[in-house]
Parts: structure tokens; C-alpha cells; sequence
């Protein structure tokens, strides 16, 4: 009798194995079909004599759906039923990071972790908790790791270099976005922005080569990027190269026709900056071409150590000068409320080299304008 009655358990312990298994192959292959709402309809409502897996994947069809309370009362309870698995504890600490739970998400995260050190995703979950919380040196060292594991995703590759480059570490910065250009995918957003940080950070060094080679990469992998038109045109400029410049400008015009230049491309694009004395001189081009009034053309700003905007020199329209047969454009100066016109013009086909050794005059104070006026009174 007894032989037979433990018969019958171990029969019913095994229907009720098969069950779960059954019951959890479902909820996979409803995940794999991305059938959230399906999911928590039929299932989430008794989740009492769920298995652990099954209760895993009630979890992450309302993780999908970033309902984060449920989410993690799911991963609590399959936790609570299987507390070898490092899933559930992946999916509720990045949940916690979600809800700005970052403390508590670095102990989660740390728990998946021992439980599966081979897994970049939970490192690079554990560095974007030590980065909101500020411990950038830890976030790093997390990032680290995560780039160390088979097959890293991009994200650790570019905070690292974030990371450095909010640290004013540029050295260490460009070094990790050379590394992350290396090994991330061609096809990602991740490596856009590595061409293009490494793109400043060698136009910064003056490594004007090496950043031409970058921005020429990424305007061919991303031919919108009309941000780094304006950069390659800098680089250009900083080479002497000014044909080179030529044809990135025509496409930045015919963009602007169209209408697809946005913030602080919508009216101009900055072309040059370059040194004088503690100043920096950044030199802008504005699209504005056919007005028959006055107009600014191309604007040098006068930038201080603090990043403040001094005053400014530029060219202006001047249709009185083209109906009198002279140029096109006067340069003139507004520093404060005070305007100021020298006598000295420029057309369309200008050297700019000698429009910034005009410019550079000014500022030296080697020429003396020919009118001044305070118009806004």
C-alpha cells in the first residue's frame, strides 16, 4: 500500500514538473513573439504555483511594458522560488535603475553578477548604477569589465570614453574612442559618435590629418551629419586647405534650401576658430545670400577665457556700396551698444586670408573705423 501511494506522489510530482515546463516553454516562446499584454492577461493573475522560470517571464513581459512595480514583484518571487539564477536579478536591478534606485541596484546587480561573471550586460547595468550615483572611477572599472566579456555590447566601450571626457581626461578619452571605433559595429550610432568625438578631440590637438580622416569616415557612413560638414570645414580651414572646404559648404547651402538644417545650424555654421592673443576667434558664415537689406554674412566672436562673448566683427550687406559700384559687403564692428564701419570691403570671391588679417588688424587696433554710431538710441 505504501509502495503504491508513494507511486502516486512521485506520479503527480512529475505531471506537475511536466506542467511548469510546459507552462514555461509557453511564456518563452510568447516572449520570443513579444506577446506581452497576452502574457499578463493569462497568466499574471495567479502566479501562485508558477516555477521560477515561469515567473521570470511574467516579470519581463512587464518590464517590456516598463510597468516596474509589477516587474519587480515578479523577479522577486521567481527569486524567491530559484535564487541560483542570475536573470531575475539582471532584469529588477536594471528596473531599479529605471526608478532611479541606483543603490539598491548596484547590490542586484552584484548578486547577478556572482551568480554569472561572464556576462557583459550585467557589468555594463552595474556601471550606469555607479555612474548615476556619481563614482565615476567605479562606473569605469565596471565598464572595464563588461568589455572584457565575450561578444560586449557598444555602450561600455562609449561611457568609458564619456566618462573620461567628463573628467577633462581628453588624452584618455580620445584613447578609449579609438578603442570603441575598433571594436564596435560600423553599423551602430556608437560608432558615429566615436568618429566624431574622435574627430574634435584631434582637431583640439591639432592633429588636423587625423581628424580630416575621421569626419571624411563618418560624413561617408552618415552623409546627414551635417555637424561634421561644419567640423570638416573647420579642419580645412585650421590646413589652409580652403578648396577642399568648397564642396562640404555647397552641401550645407543646399540643405538649407531644403530646410533640413536644425539648431544651431538652422541660420549659420561656424567655419574657423582660431587663436589671438588669450582669445578665441570663432568665425561663423550665416546662409543669407539674396536679402536686398543689410544683412551680416560672416561673424567673428570674440570669445574670452570664460567662455563669454566679448563682442564681435563682421561683414555686412551693404546695398548702398553695390549701387554705388563698390563691395558687396563693408566690415564693421558691434561691441556693446556701439556700431562701427571701417573702410574696408570685400566681395564674393574674397581671400579669406586677407578678411582675418583685416580682422586681426582691428582687434590690434591697427585701423580706425570710419563711422561709429548707437543705433538703439
Amino acid at each position: 500500500m505504501n509502495k503504491i501511494f508513494s507511486l502516486l506522489i512521485c506520479t503527480f510530482c512529475s505531471l506537475t514538473a511536466l506542467a511548469q515546463d510546459t507552462l514555461s516553454a509557453i511564456l518563452k516562446s510568447l516572449t520570443d513573439d513579444k506577446k506581452y499584454d497576452r502574457i499578463i492577461d493569462n497568466y499574471a493573475a495567479t502566479p501562485k504555483d508558477y516555477s521560477a522560470k515561469s515567473l521570470y517571464y511574467i516579470g519581463l513581459a512587464y518590464y517590456m511594458k516598463e510597468d516596474d512595480n509589477n516587474c519587480i514583484k515578479f523577479m522577486n518571487l521567481s527569486i524567491d522560488k530559484d535564487s541560483k539564477d542570475p536573470k531575475p536579478y539582471y532584469i529588477k536591478a536594471s528596473t531599479l535603475n529605471y526608478m532611479k534606485n541606483f543603490e539598491y541596484a548596484v547590490k542586484t546587480f552584484q548578486s547577478a553578477i556572482e551568480l554569472n561573471p561572464n556576462d557583459c550586460e550585467y557589468y555594463s547595468g552595474l556601471g550606469d548604477s555607479y555612474y548615476n550615483l556619481e563614482k565615476k572611477d567605479l562606473a569605469v572599472e565596471a565598464y572595464k569589465k563588461a568589455t572584457q566579456q565575450k561578444e560586449p555590447s557598444d555602450r561600455p566601450f562609449s561611457m568609458i570614453a564619456q566618462i573620461y571626457s567628463e573628467q577633462k581626461k581628453n588624452d584618455k578619452s580620445l584613447e578609449a574612442f579609438y578603442i570603441a571605433k575598433s571594436k564596435i559595429s560600423k553599423k551602430s550610432d556608437s560608432y558615429i559618435n566615436a568618429l566624431f568625438n574622435i574627430g574634435l578631440f584631434e582637431s583640439m590637438n591639432r592633429n588636423y590629418d587625423k581628424a580630416e580622416v575621421a569626419y571624411v569616415e563618418l560624413i561617408d557612413l552618415s552623409p546627414i551629419d551635417y555637424h561634421s560638414y561644419a567640423k570638416l570645414i573647420q579642419v580645412y580651414y585650421a590646413k589652409k586647405e580652403y578648396e577642399k572646404a568648397k564642396p562640404y559648404k555647397e552641401k550645407l547651402y543646399a540643405a538649407y534650401k531644403k530646410g533640413v538644417l536644425k539648431d544651431n545650424l538652422k541660420d549659420m555654421f561656424c567655419f574657423d576658430q582660431f587663436k589671438w592673443n588669450d582669445k578665441l576667434i570663432q568665425a561663423y558664415e550665416r546662409f543669407e545670400e539674396s536679402s536686398k537689406d543689410i544683412y551680416n554674412k560672416h561673424l567673428f566672436y570674440i570669445v574670452n577665457s570664460d567662455d563669454k562673448v566679448e563682442f564681435r566683427i563682421q561683414t555686412e550687406y551693404s546695398p548702398i556700396s553695390v549701387e554705388q559700384g563698390g563691395s558687396k559687403y563693408l566690415l564693421c564692428m558691434t561691441k556693446g551698444k556701439t556700431h562701427s564701419t571701417f573702410n574696408i570691403g570685400f566681395n564674393d570671391n574674397f581671400r579669406y586670408e586677407n578678411l582675418k588679417k583685416s580682422v586681426i588688424d582691428i582687434l590690434e587696433d591697427k585701423v580706425k573705423p570710419s563711422a561709429t554710431s548707437r543705433p538703439n538710441e
